[in-house]
């Protein structure tokens, strides 16, 4: 199996912070370009997700970013 590590042009894919993978069957794999703080992980936000189709990724993605900037949100509000 190939692997393509996504390099942002015109005509693929990019997801700022995100470092996205792509394999020759399609299967995409993103990596946050910078660990979550503590907090966010261990409130459940992880930096290394994968998805069938990019809409998909994306969509994971966002649900990683809001856990991480809910927990950081909690933290500072405690």
């Amino acid at each position: 199996m190939e692997v393509q590590i996504m390099q942002h042009t015109p005509d693929r894919p990019v997801i700022p912070g995100w470092r996205l993978i792509i394999s020759d069957a399609g299967r995409f794999w993103a990596f946050r370009t910078h660990l979550f703080p503590r907090a966010a992980v261990q409130a459940g936000a992880e930096s290394a997700v994968d998805a069938d189709t990019f809409d998909e990724i994306q969509a994971v993605i966002a649900e990683q970013e809001e856990k991480a900037r809910t927990a950081l949100v909690e933290e500072v509000t405690s």
